[in-house]
C-alpha cells in the first residue's frame, strides 16, 4: 500500500467523475488530486481516465482500479470502526513549531494547555528551519511573514502583532524622542548584524536610518530587545512585550508596514484530529490578545 494516497485519490475521481468532487471529499487542493492521478498513471504506465469537458471517465484500467480500491476502502472503513476513539484521545505527543521570536507568546498557552491535558506530551520547537508537516515533523506550525501556499496544508491567519520603536526612559531623558527623520542623526539605533535581514522592521531601518547611526548591531532579535531595555539606544520591540515594561518609551509613531502576520499551519491529514483541533482552539483564543 505504498501508494495508497494516490490510489485513494483515483478511486474518488472514478467514483465522482470530477477532480473538484474528489478534492472536496479528500479535503485537499484540486492540484493535489491532479498530481496524484498523473503520478499513478506514470507509475503504472497506463491511462486510467479519459479527460473531457464534463470531467474524468475511467478507462477499462480505471474500472479495474475502482473495483480493487472499493474493496480496500471498505476494509479501511471496517478498521476505522475498530479503532474509533483512538484519534479522539488527547494522549501521546503534540509537536508545535514556531520562530524563536514568538516563543514567549506560546509558552503560557502551552503551559495552560498541558495543565488541562496532563496525559499529552508537548514539544515546542523554535527553529528558523521550515518544518515539513507532510513528513510528520510537526503537528502544528506557526509561521511569520507571507501567507504559506502549500496546497496540502490548511493555513489560517492567527494574529498580526504590532512592533514599535522604543527606548529606555533614561535614554529619552538624554536624547529626546524622534519627531521625524530629521532627528535620526542625533540618535543611536540598535539593528541586526545581517544588513539584509528579512524582518519588515529591519528592512525599514536599512532603507530609512543612516547606516552610521545604527551604532549597535546584534545577531539575535531578542538580544537587540535586551539592549533597548538596557538603554543602549533606540530599537524595535513587540508591543505585547513593551506594554509590560513601564520604563520603555515609544519614541516614534508605529507604522503599519512594521506589522507581521502570523499564520497557523496544519497538514490536511492531521487537521481534524482531536489534539490538533483542541490546541488550535486554545491558541486562536490566546492570539486575540497579541495584536
Amino acid at each position: 500500500m505504498q501508494n495508497w494516497d494516490e490510489i485513494r485519490t483515483a478511486y474518488h475521481v472514478a467514483r465522482l467523475g470530477t477532480v473538484s468532487g474528489a478534492a472536496d471529499v479528500l479535503g485537499v487542493h484540486h492540484a493535489t488530486v491532479i498530481r496524484h492521478i498523473d503520478a499513478l498513471e506514470a507509475r503504472l504506465g497506463v491511462r486510467l481516465f479519459q479527460r473531457h469537458a464534463r470531467g474524468y471517465t475511467p478507462t477499462d484500467a480505471g474500472q479495474d482500479l475502482l473495483r480493487v480500491a472499493q474493496t480496500t476502502a471498505d476494509q479501511f472503513d471496517a478498521l476505522e470502526g475498530r479503532l474509533h476513539g483512538h484519534g479522539a484521545a488527547l494522549t501521546g505527543e503534540l509537536v508545535v513549531t514556531s520562530v524563536e521570536s514568538f516563543a514567549a507568546l506560546l509558552v503560557p498557552v502551552v503551559t495552560t494547555y498541558q495543565q488541562e491535558h496532563p496525559d499529552l506530551t508537548l514539544r515546542l520547537i523554535t527553529d528558523p528551519r521550515l518544518f515539513r508537516l507532510e513528513y510528520g515533523e510537526a503537528h502544528i506550525a506557526i509561521r511569520a511573514g507571507q501567507q504559506p501556499t502549500d496546497p496540502d496544508n490548511i493555513v489560517q491567519h492567527l494574529a498580526r502583532p504590532r512592533s514599535g520603536l522604543y527606548a529606555h526612559r533614561s535614554y529619552v531623558e538624554r536624547h529626546g524622542i524622534i519627531e521625524g527623520p530629521q532627528d535620526f542623526s542625533r540618535h543611536r539605533f540598535i539593528g541586526p548584524t545581517d544588513e539584509n535581514h528579512r524582518a519588515s522592521v529591519y528592512r525599514w531601518m536599512r532603507d530609512t536610518v543612516p547606516a552610521d547611526r545604527i551604532t549597535l548591531r546584534m545577531s539575535d532579535m531578542r538580544d537587540a530587545q535586551e539592549a533597548v531595555i538596557a538603554a543602549a539606544g533606540v530599537g524595535f520591540m513587540p508591543v505585547w512585550r513593551a506594554r509590560d515594561l513601564p520604563d520603555l518609551v515609544e519614541v516614534f509613531p508605529a507604522l503599519p508596514e512594521w506589522d507581521v502576520s502570523l499564520w497557523l499551519v496544519t497538514h490536511v491529514d492531521l487537521h481534524r484530529t482531536a489534539k490538533v483541533q483542541s490546541f488550535t482552539k486554545v491558541l486562536k483564543e490566546a492570539a486575540k490578545t497579541w495584536a
